[in-house]
């Protein structure tokens, strides 16, 4: 089993000694949220807090995502990266390209670049990409950017791109892991991904046998593949055995309640006392 620290939302001068913190207590990754911009206006629906609310992001600073990666890359040396998840669709896929085969040269190829289909539609408005269609135009994108990172020329001529004969340096490959629980996204991950990342909620054992049947149907059941989650069964030694058992192989773990309206205050000391904590109780007892 893999460990993922996961911090958002909180002072961005937390991030780099967190995720030394993290690195030196034996965590295999870090997530890294991503979100644009907030809208004065909207009725859009979050779909991971009980009452659908989006308040508890007002305000809130979200660095960059490829940014933060590639500071925290810079002050650690084995830790792992994964963005959890970036909004794909609302990208120019080439420009994702670039930047993540970039984070990825500069960090030693520690980033595995979660991906994943916004749910808001502003995010698709205000950067002049048509809400209709972002499944395919998702599958598309998540194409061009493993065709680029590949090295050696690409090009691509589909619905929704149209790029010539091109190469990007560095090329650096890294694993793409699809975000979502849909039908569409589970497939998209079975069919296009390296692996899936779980957003959590009741009903992963449901979830993962979906995702198990649709890979056994595609005939990609036995290509490598990471499988990401959120759980209780994460937190107890006895939990990750279970998990692993399911063939999870990389649990996300965090130790605050992030979607609550105002800053947060916890202080950094604390967070690192958590992590450290659970490295102590759960990572040291089942490594």
């Amino acid at each position: 089993m893999r460990f993922t620290y996961a911090e958002a939302m909180t002072d961005p001068s937390h991030y780099l000694p967190l995720a030394k913190a993290a690195e030196a207590a034996g965590y295999t990754s870090m997530a890294v949220a991503d979100s644009l911009a907030y809208p004065k206006e909207s009725d859009s629906v979050y779909p991971y807090t009980e009452d659908g609310s989006r308040e508890f992001l007002e305000d809130k600073e979200f660095i960059e995502t490829f940014t933060l990666i590639a500071a925290m890359g810079a002050v650690t040396r084995r830790i792992r990266f994964t963005p959890f998840v970036l909004k794909l669709p609302v990208r120019p896929p080439v420009l994702v390209a670039k930047q993540a085969t970039s984070v990825a040269r500069l960090t030693g190829g520690r980033l595995g670049l979660g991906v994943g289909v916004s749910p808001w539609p502003e995010d698709y408005e205000v950067m002049g990409v048509p809400w209709e269609r972002r499944g395919r135009r998702m599958d598309e994108a998540i194409d061009i950017v493993r065709g680029l990172s590949a090295g050696g020329f690409f090009e691509f001529h589909g619905e929704f791109y149209d790029i010539p004969a091109i190469k990007i340096a560095p090329a650096e490959p890294f694993p793409i892991l699809v975000g979502g629980h849909s039908e569409a996204a589970l497939r998209r991950a079975a069919v296009r991904g390296d692996g899936w990342m779980h957003a959590g909620g009741d009903d992963l054992d449901e979830l993962l046998a979906r995702l198990a049947r649709i890979r056994e149907a595609e005939g990609t059941a036995d290509r490598p593949f990471e499988i990401h989650v959120i759980s209780a069964d994460a937190y107890t030694p006895d939990g990750i055995r279970r998990l692993e058992d399911k063939g999870v192989t990389d649990v996300i773990v965090g130790f605050r309640m992030p979607y609550v309206k105002g800053p947060d205050t916890e202080p950094l000391d604390k967070k690192i006392e958590h992590l450290e904590r659970y490295a102590e109780t759960v990572i040291a007892k089942v490594s």
